[in-house]
């Protein structure tokens, strides 16, 4: 074996240490021979002296058969094609790059020797390499917790447990893949992005109104390489695919059944909305605030912040008498018309979180307005209407409110 390892270093034509590759090492490792540099006569030249190799050698080159063997099976078909990136996670250390590309068809079918005689890949990236071949043979993709045919009970856990903080590091391209095809197969694609956002005031306003479609047949990495795409856009988008998926993974597809992806604080008003149109009488004013008035005024919260959400309620009297703009300007030290401006995002947010919801308002506005008497008080229920749906822009209701005074 040292007579056909020296033949073969001369055969290449390998002469000082220092243009040794590691990988022509951990060939020559694998056959029992160590090269060691050493100096004669002013010159450096190599000593082949046989050496078993380590426990973590033989565990490495075993796993990598062991797992080439596994994928080669039938019913791991459907993942040859893939490149060995699909597996890797933003997170992952010492990934071996120069074999991220090809796929697990043509690695599999390729001799170890020749795989770890790569340039640039050492020992750790070999093993970086049989981590991401050992996730290829799983059912579901890195980061999920729960395989997707294992979430067909509601009680089940999600990708993501109820509480902990969404970490884009685990997102993977098999895991994002699966979120689009779930997406896809409820054809809901044309859902905004602000319409499901966990919470708006994280979600950049210039892509509130963006399609989930717009998203859907890019790589994560290529979402990651778009323009004014930064890690926080590119966090969130990636966290509204994750709700979306929560929530789809668990819904069947029956074909007589849509899914409707909506804030929750929507389901309760609309029922309230419609029972108050079934109703031949108009509501009192403290049934008004806890069914309408505050529920609009707690989504606020999550999407605007304590700043905007204050102002509102101020402004609408929820804690004591209305309060007007000019108090509002004076109090916080701003012009009255910067508060018309941070007003106007209650609107704003409404028209992508709940746009349907004009429509249903405007019934009840009109049905309140023909039967109300003296005895009703629904000026609450007017001022959060112009607040959250108004006729007009705050800028227009700052002008006028502003001409006026003069």
């Amino acid at each position: 074996m040292h007579a056909a390892a020296k033949a073969w270093l001369d055969r290449i034509g390998v002469g000082r240490a220092n243009n040794l590759p590691w990988s022509l090492n951990y060939v020559l490792r694998e056959v029992g021979v160590l090269l060691v540099p050493v100096r004669t006569d002013g010159k450096e030249i190599f000593e082949m002296k046989t050496k078993t190799p380590s426990v973590e050698e033989f565990r490495i080159v075993s796993s990598f058969h062991t797992v080439s063997s596994q994928l080669k099976e039938g019913k791991y078909a459907d993942r040859m094609e893939k490149p060995l990136a699909f597996w890797a996670l933003p997170n992952d250390r010492r990934l071996p790059l120069a074999l991220l590309g090809r796929s697990i068809k043509e690695l599999i079918d390729t001799p170890f020797e020749e795989i770890a005689a790569t340039p640039g890949i050492g020992q750790k990236k070999i093993g970086s390499l049989v981590k991401l071949l050992n996730r290829a043979t799983k059912d579901h993709p890195p980061g999920v917790t729960l395989a997707p045919a294992e979430l067909t009970d509601k009680k089940a856990l999600p990708v993501w447990r109820k509480g902990e903080k969404f970490d884009p590091a685990v997102v993977s391209e098999a895991l994002w893949t699966e979120w689009r095809d779930t997406v896809k197969k409820h054809n809901i694609g044309r859902t905004k992005l602000g319409r499901i956002a966990p919470a708006l005031q994280h979600l950049p306003t210039v892509i509130w109104h963006t399609p989930m479609d717009d998203y859907m047949d890019h790589t994560v990495a290529e979402i990651r390489a778009m323009k004014t795409h930064g890690e926080k856009r590119v966090r969130v988008i990636l966290e509204i695919f994750c709700v979306a998926y929560e929530v789809l993974a668990t819904a069947g597809t029956d074909e007589n059944v849509n899914v409707r992806l909506a804030p929750k604080f929507i389901e309760p008003l609309e029922q309230w909305i419609h029972e108050m149109l079934e109703k031949p009488s108009v509501p009192t004013v403290t049934e008004i605030k806890e069914k309408f008035t505050l529920p609009l005024l707690n989504q606020l919260a999550i999407d605007a912040g304590p700043t905007i959400h204050r102002l509102a309620e101020e402004r609408l009297g929820v804690d004591g008498a209305p309060q007007s703009v000019r108090n509002q300007s004076r109090r916080m030290g701003i012009t009255r018309a910067r508060v018309y401006q941070l007003l106007e995002d209650c609107g704003k947010i409404m028209e992508v979180r709940w746009p349907e919801g004009r429509w249903l308002v405007k019934q009840l506005a009109d049905k309140f307005a023909a039967e109300a008497t003296d005895r009703d008080d629904i000026r609450q229920f007017n001022a959060t209407v112009e607040l959250f749906f108004p006729s007009k822009t705050q800028a227009e209701q700052s002008e006028e409110d502003l001409a006026a005074d003069e």
